[in-house]
């Protein structure tokens, strides 16, 4: 597995402005898709091309785009969506699949309460939206779901990350790269990520 923090003047800024616990939804769910979009540099780097003609206005050339099949996004519900639209932004033709996992807040397991996704995954490249990776247990079941569904060329694309989830997903799924943002100090006793940014999702929809 690899592990890519996206260490950019930029994405530290932005980070810095969802950090802060004055910034409302609103600007959280802006800030957060800016850095998704930052992020979705790194992780579609390898993204295979093929040559084509291209006819400028003054003569013709060998140019080259992205050589299919379509790559897949499939956000984490719920907070995963702030990530999904500035990503389809950049990747129009991408495919969308959802799973829906919540966190047993007393045993912090996840427990899956939707899963639907797009057909063929084993020949797509899949990119995993999951803005905060703690104890990596969501993730980590989110994986397992996809890979029951025929996906194998998989990347997590997340905020923040504390080093137990990503040790989590390196014994889970140590075929999975994660891309992030930021790999932050630990987890504290309620398994949240510190120093983080709190809950991700009640940050983005307004339900703190």
């Amino acid at each position: 597995m690899t592990v890519t923090v996206v260490d950019h003047p930029l994405v530290r800024h932005k980070l810095s402005v969802l950090r802060d616990r004055a910034t409302n939804s609103a600007e959280f769910r802006r800030v957060a898709g800016e850095i998704g979009t930052l992020l979705a540099y790194e992780a579609t780097r390898d993204l295979p091309l093929v040559a084509v003609d291209v006819h400028t206005p003054l003569e013709t050339m060998t140019g080259e785009q992205l050589a299919g099949p379509d790559v897949v996004l499939v956000p984490l519900l719920r907070a995963g969506l702030a990530l999904l639209d500035p990503l389809l932004h950049l990747l129009p033709n991408a495919r969308v699949g959802f799973i829906g996992l919540y966190r047993d807040e007393s045993t912090h397991q996840p427990h899956v309460y939707y899963s639907k996704l797009p057909d063929q995954l084993g020949e797509r490249r899949l990119l995993l939206l999951d803005p905060m990776l703690a104890t990596g247990g969501s993730t980590s079941a989110a994986c397992d779901i996809l890979k029951e569904a025929g996906a194998r060329h998989l990347t997590l694309v997340c905020l923040v990350a504390a080093p137990e989830g990503v040790a989590r997903m390196e014994a889970d799924h140590p075929d999975v790269d994660v891309v992030v943002a930021s790999l932050d100090r630990q987890l504290n006793a309620a398994a949240y990520i510190l120093p983080g940014l709190g809950d991700a999702g009640d940050r983005i929809f307004g339900t703190v």
